[in-house]
C-alpha cells in the first residue's frame, strides 16, 4: 500500500466555521496537566491503533500533488537533510514538495531525474534496523513515524495547540504559540507496543488522512482516530519502525499497536537513540532548553 501521511497540499488547510472552533475549543480535552516541578507527566495510552509504513524520499508520482515523501509536514527538505544526500532533480511545481530535491532515500534509490524511485526494503536487528543500503548514512533519525495534528501548516492545529499539546508551557516551548517557525510536535517521543515488542520514535510528519484531531492525539479517553482511509490508520510508521516491531508486511497495513507519548527521560537506549533528531521547521537549530527536551538522558 502507498504511504499514507502527507497525502493533501501542505498549505491548504480548512477553514472551520468560528461557532465550531469556540465549541471544539470549550470541550475538555482530558490532556495531562502541565506537571509539577519534580513530578513525572503521564500520558495516555491508545490502543488497538492501525499503522501504515511511509518512508523518506518515497516518490510513486513525481508529478502529482501529493506524490512523494521527498518533504514533510515540518521539512521542506526532509529527504535531503534526512539522507546528507542533494538530488539533482527537483520536485516538480504544481506539487506538494515543489522545489525540493529529489535523491535522499531511506531504502533502496533507482533511477534519475523524474524516474527516480526509492525503494522500501526489508530491515534486520543485526544492523539496529537502519537501511542497508551503502549509499545512505542517516543525517537524522531512522525511526520516525507522524501523527495526524500538523500544529504549523493546519490553522486549526496552530491556533488551539498551545490549549491542547500538554508540554506547550514546557522550557523550550513556552512563548512559541505564535512561531510559525516551531513545532511542539515535530521530535517528540513515541513509545508503540506490538506483540510483546516495545519500540521508540521521533515524530517527523504529520497524517494519516487528517490534521488537527486532537481528541484522538492528546485525549485521555483512547479516541478512535478521526480518519476512515488507510484502514483507518492512527499514524504511520518508518521502516526501521515496521521492522522493530516485527510487522509481517514490508509496505501494508498492520494493526493492533499500542502507542502513547513519553519524555526523552523515559526513552531508553537502543537503535532509536543513534541517530537523534533535534533540528527544528526546515531546519531550524534548536534552543539549548528545546534540545534538553528531545535528548534521551541515557
Amino acid at each position: 500500500m502507498r504511504s499514507a501521511s502527507k497525502r493533501y497540499r501542505r498549505h491548504a488547510v480548512r477553514q472551520w466555521p468560528t461557532a465550531l472552533l469556540l465549541a471544539v475549543t470549550a470541550l475538555a480535552i482530558g490532556r495531562p496537566p502541565a506537571a509539577a516541578a519534580g513530578v513525572e507527566r503521564v500520558y495516555p495510552v491508545h490502543t488497538g491503533i492501525v499503522a501504515t509504513t511511509f518512508w523518506v524520499g518515497e516518490v510513486f508520482d513525481a508529478t502529482a500533488a501529493d506524490g512523494s515523501q521527498v518533504c514533510s509536514s515540518y521539512d521542506d527538505r526532509w529527504a535531503e537533510r534526512w539522507s546528507g544526500r542533494s538530488g539533482t532533480a527537483i520536485a516538480a511545481p504544481g506539487t506538494d514538495c515543489a522545489g525540493a530535491p529529489i535523491g535522499g532515500c531511506d531504502g533502496r534509490p533507482s533511477g534519475a531525474g523524474p524516474a527516480f524511485r526509492c525503494a522500501t526494503e526489508r530491515r534486520s536487528a543485526a544492523n539496529g534496523w537502519f537501511p542497508t543500503s551503502t549509499l545512505v548514512t542517516p543525517q537524522e533519525n531512522p525511526f520516525y513515524l507522524d501523527l495526524p495534528f500538523d500544529d504549523v501548516h493546519d490553522n486549526w492545529a496552530f491556533a488551539h495547540r498551545a490549549q491542547v499539546v500538554p508540554w506547550a508551557a514546557d522550557p523550550g516551548y513556552a512563548d512559541r504559540q505564535s512561531d510559525r517557525g516551531f513545532s511542539y510536535l515535530k521530535n517528540r517521543w513515541v513509545r508503540i507496543n506490538y506483540q510483546g515488542r516495545t519500540c521508540f520514535g521521533q515524530i517527523q510528519d504529520a497524517g494519516p488522512g487528517e490534521y488537527h484531531d486532537s481528541a484522538y492525539v492528546f485525549g485521555a479517553g483512547d479516541a478512535r482516530p478521526e480518519n476512515s482511509r488507510y484502514g483507518g490508520a492512527g499514524m504511520d510508521v518508518s521502516p526501521a519502525l515496521t521492522g522493530c516491531l516485527g510487522f509481517m508486511d514490508l509496505d501494508g497495513v498492520t494493526g493492533g499497536l499500542r502507542w502513547r507519548f513519553v519524555e526523552n527521560t523515559d526513552v531508553p537506549a537502543g537503535p532509536w537513540t543513534r541517530t537523534v533528531t533535534t533540528s527544528q521547521v526546515d531546519g531550524a537549530p534548536p534552543s539549548a532548553a528545546y534540545r534538553s527536551s528531545i535528548l534521551p538522558r541515557t
